[in-house]
């Protein structure tokens, strides 16, 4: 199998090295759009072409292609390659806005392509316990969601200017909205379809960014559950976590020290603990869902996080803005 990786950012490089770690025996070429730097360092034994241009990309012909470019170019690199019959892994989030992706949709459906997003916060440990809790009813019907993250931007990539990231510039699809929707999709996930959105955003820090560093979400669900997410890029102190209110119970994640789930029974009236670890391989969730990405294509199934899913989110972070 052939695969293309479009964009060498931190997270190409990722998936590449996961990708060999998965089948050594996969073929692996990179088009950089926006460098004519060839020489990949640590990566060079993995890889076997390094293209320049869209052409000799193309040419090549690749079974899946990586979309890992700036978010800006997600929806037409996804579509160059999906009329060429590949199979697509689009990292997240799917666009910056919904133009298009109705393209994009019927193009990979006609072609029986699958098109996976990249939200890889629903292959967490965390997450799918609570998913789990919650479908199994153990905390009855979803009332309320509270959900943080912060981490300083400067704090999010070694080695490189903060300003020059995607995350910095409007014009790549940066900003704390896009760039840590991860949120935006496990709510989505836990409590279903959004009906009404409202937020607060801002660029209140003094990063050097034209983005949106701050945003506060407030979401009501078509079941009548309300939602409250805080997203920012400016807080020292890094942390996440969510907490689900239900009508039988409760249940909160805290990765901030120990990575821990913890359960409140009503019929108990106590905590039960679910989940702790200190130790957490943080590359595992993502090494979880490539393995769940070609196990999707050799069975031709539909993957965890459909193109429609990646759209929900597009259109909550068009409505918060």
């Amino acid at each position: 199998m052939k695969t293309l990786v479009v964009g060498l950012g931190s997270i190409g490089s990722r998936h590449i090295k996961n990708i060999k770690d998965i089948d050594a025996n996969m073929r692996i070429s990179i088009w950089r759009q926006n460098s004519k730097e060839t020489e990949l360092g640590e990566l060079e034994s993995s890889v076997d072409n390094v293209f320049l241009c869209q052409e000799d990309a193309q040419k090549w012909e690749p079974d899946v292609t990586f979309v890992t470019n700036p978010a800006t170019m997600h929806r037409e690199t996804a579509l160059i390659f999906a009329k060429q019959d590949s199979h697509l892994f689009i990292e997240k989030p799917l666009s910056v806005d919904s133009d298009g992706l109705d393209e994009l949709a019927v193009e990979c459906k006609s072609r029986n392509l699958v098109a996976m997003i990249g939200y890889v916060l629903r292959f967490s440990p965390p997450i799918k316990l609570i998913k789990d809790i919650i479908e199994q009813g153990r905390i009855g019907r979803v009332l309320s969601i509270r959900t943080s993250v912060g981490q300083n931007l400067l704090n999010w990539r070694s080695g490189k200017r903060y300003q020059d990231t995607v995350s910095a510039r409007k014009d790549l699809g940066g900003g704390v909205l896009l760039e840590l929707s991860h949120e935006l999709d496990y709510v989505r996930w836990f409590a279903g379809e959004v009906k009404e959105v409202s937020a607060l955003t801002g660029k209140v820090s003094n990063l050097e960014v034209d983005v949106e560093d701050i945003a506060d979400i407030c979401l009501r669900f078509e079941s009548g559950a309300l939602g409250n997410i805080h997203l920012d890029m400016v807080d020292h102190a890094a942390n996440r976590s969510c907490r689900v209110v239900g009508t039988k119970g409760t249940v909160i994640w805290h990765s901030d020290d120990d990575n821990s789930v913890s359960l409140y029974s009503e019929e108990t009236g106590g905590w039960t603990e679910m989940y702790k670890t200190s130790v957490t391989d943080g590359n595992e969730k993502f090494r979880a869902e490539l393995r769940h990405f070609f196990e999707c294509i050799a069975d031709s199934k539909m993957p965890l996080i459909s193109i429609e899913d990646g759209r929900r989110v597009v259109e909550i972070v068009s409505a918060a803005k």
